[in-house]
């Protein structure tokens, strides 16, 4: 999760979110060429001291400022087309999650295990133990395993919610009355922190997610005993 003073991303847990640092990464080297680039031209033009009284015009120059930004472009539409592709497959899950966005809690249906169901709310901050986090930590955490292939059904009671979790790189707007879906990969163990990142309403930010990420075995054992509790 984020920390004080973290100005990058938080470290990924997931292989899409390790390919979206790396596009940020890409992209924003390309950002930092150009901006050297365009400080160091204008900058130079301060102390230039020629002037040609018979130029007109610069055909060459202008084909070259026209052709290299389309190049460039192009350096960072493929990469981004490719991530966007990655990011809307779904490869053949092995749990589906269903995620119920309401105001302002989370309801979460495990919908291959006899329909396995709750709520998650935040929990107050009279109520937080000395090592939760405000307004981040619930009550009923999601238990998934790492190492599998996880899709998310995505929708909503009410209004319209996002389900954001950054380690994940997964942010799926949960719509009344229609059904999105994505999937993600936990390639570690942890808590995973998220929130709803959607205006949708005064307390919007406080829509916490919390994702446990655990070995398959411990996942067994969990699900077993939620269903027959």
């Amino acid at each position: 999760m984020s920390t004080w003073a973290n100005l990058g991303l938080q470290d990924s847990a997931s292989p899409l979110m390790e390919q979206l640092i790396f596009f940020h990464d890409h992209a924003l080297l390309i950002l930092v060429m150009i901006t050297v680039l365009v400080g160091y031209l204008m900058f130079m033009l301060f102390f230039n001291t020629y002037v040609n009284r018979f130029l007109l015009h610069g055909q060459l120059i202008e084909m070259i400022w026209t052709i290299l930004p389309a190049i460039i472009l192009l350096f960072i539409a493929m990469p981004s087309l490719r991530l966007l592709y990655l990011l809307d497959e779904i490869n053949e899950p092995s749990i589906t999650l269903k995620s119920i966005g309401h105001q302002w809690y989370w309801s979460y249906e495990y919908s291959d295990f006899n329909n396995v169901e709750f709520d998650s709310y935040m929990i107050p901050t009279n109520e937080l133990s000395n090592d939760g986090f405000r307004l981040l930590d619930v009550d009923n955490r999601i238990v998934l395993p790492m190492n599998s292939q996880i899709r998310i059904l995505v929708t909503a009671a009410d209004v319209i919610h996002s389900w954001t979790v950054p380690a994940l790189g997964v942010k799926v707007d949960g719509t009344p009355g229609r059904l999105n879906q994505t999937n993600f990969f936990i390639n570690r163990p942890g808590l995973f922190y998220g929130q709803c990142s959607e205006i949708c309403g005064a307390n919007h930010s406080f829509m916490p997610i919390v994702i446990e990420s655990v070995p398959v075995n411990y996942f067994i054992k969990w699900i077993s005993n939620s269903v027959n509790s």
